[in-house]
């Protein structure tokens, strides 16, 4: 149970809310608050021109609406803005939506009604989970036609899913006691304006892509550890020199990762001791190629820009990221583009970016793997059946190539394909909803790239019979691979293997202590 305060929401409770399941519950005085809110805008709204209360919505803002009309009003942006199209969006990215749009009622700047945010609040809980189409949103006013369908749920109209099954809103509202949502003042215009569905995904994207982080920095120990590296690439003493806190993060990681190994070499015994002072050719790498070797310098950038992206989420679920913005301390209703969805988009290009870099680092380290003649250690595509009978990993890397490109293409970004529309109204918009499922995409791809080089990892030590020498965290990440991808000489589908380790990489955390 998280009792949210009216600090906002941190990403621990974020994550525990949103991946885990967590409830929610509104503490006193987060609750006063958005009452107060509430209170102030009723009684300021009276014999005054303010957009989206008694006027029209975008470029009909110009036409004053009657205030026998101003009820319908709310129901009408609501209803005519539910124009999704394409697949229904995961249950998960919708609920983190709704937690992203309490995060902005919570702020207690958008003069919503608390029956609002106790609805709100009751849909998270219970898992009532909105049918909202994937395609809509051009990121400002916000994320109109995707929150227009959450508000179509809430209003107790369009569709839900809930235990897994696709109902009427109706019905599902009936069933669990809740009243629909009823119009005091703004609350259409406040649900369905503002950037929670890019924010929502975008944290989902932001937890998944530190995990995937985690888990290639632990191939990359475990690549090392087959390879018999030495240890200096992960050292301390050298990625202090670069001054990069996401390299040296990543160095750290890699070195409590490498506790316990017998396969890493140092240098100063190996090539400083004068064994080697008479040889003209060195049989041994003197240094590994980059994909091994510059893990912390390409890592450390992904580190980084994680941060960043988190910083500017948390943000977000903690602004008032709607229009008109309410001010009861100052008693002012102020008009800007506050649902303009750059800072989201922007960080979701740049961690799409990040991760692509991350499924190419993993697709060269598999094709070293596989590479026989650059590896020098293992069997053509760690085959252990009979040359030219059998074929090992061959197809399964071409997967992997095949979705490291897509990947690629996938990080064209997308915040600067503005395309005025709205009458021109919304004559630059951030595409930012866009941008962050995309990203969505290309993290769903890298865990697949990672997935089937887990299995190379997994037989390159099968192949070499190194399994008492690994480090204690590659040794026990190994066990589980080898549940889930037994050993195997014969030619074997391995879609169904991929899936699994991908599963397994998706559902699991490094606990790095």
């Amino acid at each position: 149970m998280n009792v949210i305060e009216d600090t906002g929401f941190f990403l621990e409770s974020l994550k525990d809310i949103i991946l885990k399941g967590e409830q929610v519950v509104l503490s006193g005085n987060t609750k006063k608050n958005v009452a107060a809110c509430f209170d102030f805008l009723e009684t300021f709204s009276s014999e005054k021109i303010i957009y989206g209360i008694n006027t029209g919505f975008g470029p009909m803002a110009q036409y004053r609406i009657d205030n026998d009309a101003l009820t319908q009003l709310q129901y009408n942006i609501i209803r005519s803005h539910a124009t999704g199209a394409g697949e229904p969006l995961p249950d998960l990215y919708v609920r983190a939506a709704m937690v992203a749009r309490l995060g902005t009622f919570l702020q207690a700047r958008s003069g919503v009604h608390p029956e609002l945010v106790e609805l709100l609040v009751a849909f998270i809980n219970r898992g009532i989970y909105p049918l909202v189409p994937e395609h809509g949103s051009v990121g400002a006013s916000g994320d109109l036609v995707q929150l227009a369908h959450i508000a179509l749920a809430l209003i107790g109209e369009g569709e839900v899913h809930c235990d897994g099954l696709l109902r009427p809103a109706k019905d599902v509202l009936d069933e669990n006691g809740l009243q629909p949502l009823r119009i005091h003042i703004r609350e259409g215009l406040s649900v369905t304006n503002g950037t929670s569905v890019m924010t929502g995904i975008g944290i989902v994207n932001l937890i998944r892509a530190r995990r995937l982080l985690e888990w290639a920095t632990l191939a990359s120990v475990w690549i090392n550890e087959i390879t018999a590296s030495y240890d200096d690439l992960m050292s301390d003493e050298l990625n202090r020199t670069k001054r990069h806190d996401g390299q040296l993060e990543i160095a750290a990681w890699m070195r409590q990762m490498a506790g316990g190994s017998a396969r890493l070499q140092k240098r100063e015994t190996k090539l400083y001791s004068g064994a080697h002072a008479h040889e003209k050719v060195f049989t041994e790498k003197i240094q590994s190629y980059y994909s091994l070797r510059c893990v912390p310098q390409v890592l450390g950038p992904v580190l980084t820009a994680i941060r960043q992206a988190e910083e500017i989420l948390v943000d977000e679920v903690n602004s008032a990221c709607d229009n008109p913005v309410v001010d009861p301390e100052g008693r002012n209703v102020y008009h800007g583009g506050n649902f303009h969805g750059d800072y989201v988009a922007f960080e979701m290009d740049k961690l799409k970016i990040a991760v692509t870099k991350l499924t190419m680092l993993m697709e060269r380290q598999l094709n070293y793997l596989c590479h026989d003649r650059i590896n020098g250690l293992l069997p053509p595509f760690l085959n252990l059946g009979t040359r030219g009978l059998n074929y090992g990993l061959q197809a399964a890397q071409f997967t992997a190539t095949s979705t490291t490109a897509e990947n690629q293409t996938l990080s064209n970004p997308m915040s600067i394909h503005s395309i005025p529309c709205n009458n021109d109204n919304q004559d630059i918009v951030s595409m930012g909803t866009n941008a962050a499922l995309m990203t969505g995409r290309v993290i769903e791809n890298a865990f697949q790239v990672t997935a089937i080089h887990f299995m190379a990892l997994t037989q390159a030590v099968e192949c070499l019979q190194i399994t008492d020498a690994l480090s204690h965290a590659v040794r026990g990440v190994y066990g589980d691979m080898r549940r889930l991808f037994p050993v195997r000489a014969d030619d074997t589908p391995k879609y169904v293997e991929i899936a699994a380790v991908k599963e397994y990489l998706t559902n699991n955390e490094i606990v790095l202590t």
